[in-house]
């Protein structure tokens, strides 16, 4: 029962962030979630509350469609061998492995997003087709992809309405080329179902928390927040899933950890100084 109150905490917190950002609820609730439960049955569950999750923001940021439309298609078009591809990685790897390279591949990327990294694709057409794939092939084994993804979309120019909207129509596509996958695959299971059911109401309640919460926020304090908040989570499974898979000793995971800790704060306080600094010149 406790583990259950933890996974609806969580999962309210999530639904929020990603109804303010347009993303953020596996990559939250995946580093607690897996410290619960094992990600053939974890993935699956997430997978379906995305496509609730992602179609809602699909239809708020509709206006926006017809402006990103042509820009995503290509991503869209290589998120489904990719998604396909991420799927079967799922059915046949170890478990554990898996999770702790979810971790390793998720931290370098939030940091990156928490220091408000912009560094735009000269040939984003060109490079639309096999970032997609990539995109899918992670998302399929890892449930995983709206920091890296967010990366791509904050740095190439996009407003705020246009940058929810691609990110909406993506992940569309994305998660429901997931889910299909998993059904075909058997990955979908009694307990996955049960799972989604106990974290739909989490999810209903937070989303529209969160979609109004950032017209409150200013946009880039939000998302700089939840990214750090997000990154103390990655990290600390990724000093569990050190010490379970043998890889480090407590004491020097804890340590990594520890050193996670200084450096988001000090990438927070950078941002904050300078935010302060603008508002009052």
């Amino acid at each position: 029962m406790t583990d259950e109150l933890w996974l609806l905490s969580i999962a309210l917190v999530a639904a929020a962030v990603n109804g303010g950002l347009g993303y953020g609820f596996s990559s939250i609730t995946l580093p607690v979630a897996l410290l619960f439960r094992s990600s053939r049955v974890l993935n699956p569950a997430l997978v379906l509350v995305e496509v609730l999750l992602n179609f809602a923001s699909l239809w708020a940021n509709r206006r926006f469609l017809r402006a990103v439309i042509a820009r995503v298609r290509p991503m869209v078009l290589g998120v489904v061998p990719g998604a396909a591809l991420g799927s079967l990685v799922l059915a046949w790897a170890n478990p554990g492995w898996l999770k702790l390279f979810t971790f390793a591949a998720l931290l370098p990327l939030i940091l990156l997003q928490t220091a408000g990294l912009r560094r735009p694709l000269r040939s984003e057409r060109r490079a639309g087709l096999p970032a997609g794939a990539a995109l899918g092939l992670l998302y399929g084994a890892t449930t995983i992809s709206g920091p890296p993804l967010a990366l791509l979309f904050n740095n190439q120019g996009l407003s705020r309405d246009e940058f929810r909207a691609a990110l909406g129509l993506f992940r569309t596509a994305e998660s429901c080329c997931t889910a299909a996958a998993y059904l075909l695959l058997g990955l979908i299971s009694a307990e996955s179902g049960r799972l989604t059911f106990l974290l739909l109401p989490a999810v209903l309640l937070g989303f529209p928390v969160g979609f109004f919460l950032l017209r409150l926020i200013p946009a880039e304090t939000f998302r700089r927040a939840c990214m750090a908040t997000d990154g103390v989570l990655v990290g600390f499974g990724l000093a569990h899933s050190l010490i379970e898979q043998n890889l480090a000793s407590p004491a020097v995971a804890w340590a990594g950890f520890a050193v996670l800790l200084c450096v988001e704060a000090v990438l927070l306080g950078v941002h904050f100084k300078s935010a302060s600094a603008v508002e009052h010149a």
